[in-house]
């Protein structure tokens, strides 16, 4: 086992597959040139942490491979020993859609995990959520600021009459007016407000604050169960009844107040573990990233599977490099189209914007040590585990099935977690190597590193430290059993996440790739 000490002073790389020519270096600030490491390798540059060294001689032209995947084609000579960055490589093809295996390598369902369970609350409609939240939703952005300022006043004077509710909750967004309604790609952003206002966080006592002129009309909001009540359920601001700003907040606190009475009568309980539906996320992504943190959320995905419970991974650009290896994971042929279907879309999407997915490492993402989208996904997709995919789901549909889902969604934090959460999930998880203050307010969100270096400066932002696996201090199944674990904390209300503890809380995103007018 590897001390603190030992990290900063033994040379360490790390290398992933037996047949990469490529490793990255490990300790914390680089290592300079001239360092030699155990079995004779000698840096003939100055390598930064998380970058590349070459193990061998690469010709121009030659492969390079992490991961045991060709990551890219050497641009120039490279000698052994190094420096790798961004520019040494160029970017491979991606894989073909059109003759990518199906279902041809399923997993065998692992043996079932019994006998956890967390504290959750039960809906009517057979959900269970890990929280007991007042949600507000809006139909068009016009009415945010008055969303805003209701909030404030119905956390000042209503909710802390209400013990047994968590929070009240602002739901603004982008979308309802200036749009292209009856657009096909509109479908996307309508049905994810729909199934965000469906969250099981929020109990089916969701709220509808509209203007009254717009084109998405606040009915398609309302859940179908409430439709009924949309006196209750919906207050719109340019109802002729209403005479001055301060009679719209009144009959917002007086809806606001009823549906609080019913939340609050809501108790936790005891429920299985396969009532949880977790999302999987990355952010800030670094070349630890594929090492430590999203291969430990793999084995938590693989635990979660096992316990019956619903995962999903998303992120289509950072799955899109690595597909080949997902399809043969897929239960059916079906399921396998399906997610080929989700790459075509994103492709086509990216072409109509005359771009490609070569566009979605960040400058972040290079400095921490990771080349080009290939090498970023992977890394991205150990998230997955290694059980086998049973669905796919369009952008912003609901999760109607257990087990490990593709969620499709844009790789944006913000876009990716808003998305998420319309298709259910109730708990998030998001990796990160170069930090990010990240958060929902519907679901608590936990947060690992990649390194130990940011974990110590991030002691009050990060929840878990995977950059113990590099140094040897933990394993990758231990850490994924810290998260297993916290994650039941953190769902039954026992333990608050960082992000939670703050208030740290991002606004929503909603993917809209239909016209704005």
């Amino acid at each position: 086992m590897l001390t603190d000490t030992a990290t900063r002073t033994k040379p360490l790389r790390i290398k992933v597959h037996a047949d990469d020519n490529v490793a990255i270096v490990a300790n914390s600030g680089g290592l300079p040139a001239g360092t030699v490491f155990d079995d004779g390798l000698t840096l003939v540059d100055h390598v930064p942490q998380g970058h590349k060294v070459a193990l061998e001689d690469i010709p121009q032209g030659g492969i390079v491979r992490r991961y045991g995947e060709v990551i890219g084609i050497a641009g120039r000579a490279l000698r052994k020993g190094s420096w790798i960055d961004e520019f040494a490589l160029q970017l491979p093809q991606p894989p073909a859609l059109d003759a990518l295996p199906l279902a041809t390598r399923v997993p065998p369902d692992l043996p079932p995990l019994e006998g956890y369970t967390f504290d959750g609350y039960r809906n009517p409609d057979g959900s269970v959520g890990t929280r007991n939240i007042l949600g507000l939703s809006t139909s068009v952005h016009c009415v945010a600021g008055t969303v805003d300022y209701v909030v404030r006043l119905i956390k000042e004077r209503l909710l802390p009459r209400y013990p047994n509710v968590d929070d009240v909750v602002g739901l603004n967004h982008l979308y309802g007016c200036g749009v292209a309604i009856n657009a096909p790609a509109a479908v996307v952003p309508i049905r994810a407000l729909q199934n965000i206002a469906l969250n099981p966080n929020f109990g089916g006592e969701i709220m509808v604050i509209s203007l009254g002129c717009e084109k998405l009309q606040p009915e398609r909001l309302v859940p179908e169960a409430y439709e009924g009540a949309a006196d209750d359920t919906i207050v719109r601001m340019q109802d002729e009844r209403f005479t001055g700003f301060g009679a719209m907040v009144d009959a917002i606190l007086e809806a606001a107040e009823r549906h609080l009475e019913k939340l609050n009568r809501r108790k936790r309980e005891p429920v299985p573990a396969s009532e949880l539906v977790v999302g999987m996320q990355c952010g800030g992504s670094d070349a630890f990233s594929g090492v430590t943190a999203n291969p430990a959320v793999g084995f938590c995905s693989d635990l979660l599977v096992r316990a019956g419970a619903t995962v999903m991974f998303s992120e289509v650009t950072e799955v899109r490099d690595a597909v080949h290896l997902l399809t043969p994971r897929c239960k059916t042929e079906a399921i396998g189209r399906a997610l080929i279907r989700e790459m075509d879309w994103y492709d086509r999407y990216l072409a109509a914007g005359e771009t490609d997915r070569s566009a979605n490492p960040t400058p972040g993402n290079k400095k921490g040590g990771l080349a080009n989208i290939v090498e970023k996904a992977l890394g991205s997709i150990a998230k997955s585990g290694t059980s086998a995919i049973s669905a796919v789901l369009a952008p912003g549909e609901k999760a109607t099935t257990k087990g490990l889902i593709f969620a499709a969604t844009p790789a944006s934090d913000f876009v990716c977690g808003t998305m998420q959460l319309a298709s259910g999930i109730t708990l998030q998880v998001f990796t990160t190597g170069r930090g990010t203050p990240y958060g929902l307010a519907a679901v608590p969100v936990i947060k690992m590193a990649t390194r130990k270096d940011l974990s110590a400066r991030w002691h009050d932002l990060i929840d878990i430290d995977a950059g113990r696996i590099a140094t040897g201090e933990k394993s990758i199944e231990e850490i994924g059993w810290e998260l297993f674990h916290l994650l039941l904390d953190v769902a039954s209300g026992r333990k608050k996440p960082w992000s939670d503890h703050w208030g740290l809380h991002n606004a929503l995103a909603v993917f809209n790739p239909a016209p704005v007018t």
